[in-house]
């Protein structure tokens, strides 16, 4: 097999793929041996290839995948169904303050939010692969303690929590909030 013919294939196993893709599952795509070196400097080839087009090829936590520039969400937003935004408040809240604040109990969340946390927030994330109990506290009750998944970062296309954006970021300032200085 040559080198474009790999390429090729490289690529359509790449956008199809459900879930991101470590160069290790690429390889055994191929019968014939086709070494990790020459799978990466494909894959580079290939992200270099798109570097102008709607789509990208990013490297996450579990692994290569296409995604959205951050452009063009808007668009595909518009006829996407599952989109993030279509969330509960409480549970995009409970996801942030576990993601920044981790890791943290439900009191922990709760003292944050100012609000109780449903169980059935917590069980959503947790279906969703997007935190799981990491242990429990050593103090009076034992409570659960969070954290996010490599899962999480994945579905986000991040590499490590540190690719998060700095909360400051997300916070509204004064003007946004329509509040005027005196």
């Amino acid at each position: 097999m040559n080198l474009e013919e790999a390429k090729k294939i490289i690529e359509t196993v790449l956008l199809t793929s459900d879930e991101p893709l470590s160069v290790k599952k690429v390889c055994k795509v191929f019968d014939e041996n086709l070494g990790s070196q020459v799978v990466e400097s494909i894959i580079d080839e290939i992200q270099r290839d798109w570097a102008n087009r709607g789509l990208e090829l990013v490297f996450t936590a579990n692994g290569w995948r296409f995604r959205t520039r951050k452009s063009f969400t808007k668009f595909v937003q518009k006829v996407k169904n599952d989109r993030i935004g279509r969330y509960p408040r409480a549970l995009m809240e409970t996801l942030a303050i576990v993601a920044y604040k981790q890791p943290v109990t439900r009191a922990d969340i709760e003292s944050i939010r100012g609000v109780t946390v449903s169980s059935q927030v917590i069980k959503t994330l947790e279906e969703k692969g997007w935190i799981v109990c990491k242990g429990q506290r050593e103090v009076a009750g034992k409570p659960m303690i969070y954290g996010t998944t490599e899962q999480f970062l994945s579905d986000l296309g991040l590499n490590s929590l540190q690719d998060l954006p700095a909360i400051e970021s997300l916070e509204p300032s004064s003007s946004e909030l329509g509040l005027v200085n005196d």
